[in-house]
């Protein structure tokens, strides 16, 4: 016997003062001394006006780690004694501190929260969303009476213009005409920030607002779909990927191996069709999904540049839903990547633009190898 589920309490958790389009160089460190030429048209088209980092703009250094970041969003959604005995602690994120443990106990050692199941989702964008469908079918289930998710990304020390420079003497050394970092790592540089999001679920609402789970579907376009996105490796020569353990440790600073990479062209050509109007198709198909009954559209967009075409890809499905009825903040808050739904629903959530009966649809997609997340809520 299955039970309905609440998402009773939202909480968002960015670091430091946010940072300008016009200071992200002087945070992130230049490459080689020199300005990046990709920044400006990246940003122009990206449609980001600041972002936060955990950086020490005072000292230039790392100043907290994933874990801290996480823990500092879970904190923000209430004492233990306010919401009540935790049962399930699950988490998502592209990069956490170490390779091991994993994320989900490191969290949970930060917080110092008596013994409690502990999970940890691995992906990209994505991995926040498949932390929320565990939590959700743990409470669902009757298994946990509360239970927690949260999506985290620290991406800026890997960003850092310090971590390119082995890669920039090795192109120095080979005497190339015109010696830059790759534009499928710079590209990145200027789309990605810091930051963590938290929610609480529960077998009851709380007031004055709760949002009921109806559905989460998730899905992946990787049985036709080639890598698009990737770190910890490398391209090889029949175009997959070698990843870091299968190369030398000199060539992981030569070849930049931990820098985030992307596939453009790849990712411009299959994002959208893979990972919103196919599945959404099936899901219109299978549950009867209706453009008229959203309330509130709410898609996770790397980038503003794909605003106009997923907007296209609705219209075409004759699923159009009205601009007025979208929400984003990733002008404001930035590409968070698998934080980024849950601190958009957290500005939305205490905005008190939602209203009972509201129903709530969240796009979440990724370009690792092009998969997508749907989210259905009612407000209750």
């Amino acid at each position: 016997m299955t039970t309905d589920v609440f998402l009773t309490r939202t909480a968002a958790f960015l670091p430091f003062s946010p940072v300008g389009n016009e200071d992200i160089e002087e945070v992130l460190g230049r490459i080689g001394g020199k300005a990046s030429r990709a920044r400006r048209l990246i940003l122009r088209s990206n449609g980001i006006e600041s972002r936060h980092y955990a950086i020490d703009r005072s000292t230039g250094l790392q100043a907290m780690t994933n874990a801290q970041l996480t823990a500092s969003a879970v904190r923000a959604l209430g004492d233990p004694e306010d919401i009540g005995r935790v049962d399930c602690l699950v988490t998502g994120t592209s990069l956490p501190d170490q390779l091991l443990p994993n994320h989900a106990v490191m969290v949970h050692g930060e917080l110092g929260w008596p013994r409690l199941e502990v999970v940890a989702c691995a992906g990209i964008c994505l991995a926040g969303t498949t932390a929320l469908k565990h939590a959700w079918l743990s409470v669902r289930a009757g298994d946990a009476q509360r239970a927690v998710a949260t999506g985290s990304e620290l991406v800026s020390p890997v960003m850092r213009g310090s971590r390119f420079e082995a890669e920039l003497e090795h192109q120095l050394e080979a005497l190339e005409k015109r010696p830059e970092i790759a534009f499928e790592k710079d590209f990145l540089r200027w789309m990605l920030s810091d930051g963590a999001g938290a929610v609480l679920l529960e077998r009851v609402p709380r007031g004055p607002l709760s949002l009921r789970i109806e559905w989460i579907d998730l899905s992946s376009a990787a049985h036709e779909l080639p890598v698009c996105m990737y770190s910890g490796a490398d391209r090889n020569a029949e175009g997959g990927l070698d990843g870091w353990a299968r190369t030398q440790p000199q060539d992981w600073h030569r070849d930049s191996t931990f820098a985030i990479k992307q596939d453009v062209r790849l990712l411009n050509e299959n994002i959208v069709r893979a990972t919103l109007g196919e599945p959404l198709a099936a899901i219109v198909e299978r549950r009867g999904l209706k453009a008229a009954d959203i309330d509130w559209f709410l898609p996770h967009l790397s980038s503003n540049y794909f605003a106009e075409p997923v907007a296209r890809c609705l219209e075409a499905m004759d699923f159009a839903i009205p601009r007025e009825r979208w929400f984003s903040n990733l002008a404001r808050k930035g590409n968070t990547g698998a934080a980024s739904p849950y601190i958009m629903l957290d500005e939305l959530f205490r905005s008190g633009r939602i209203k009972p009966g509201h129903k709530l649809l969240m796009f979440v997609p990724e370009s690792g190898r092009f998969s997508s997340g749907f989210i259905y809520m009612e407000a209750v």
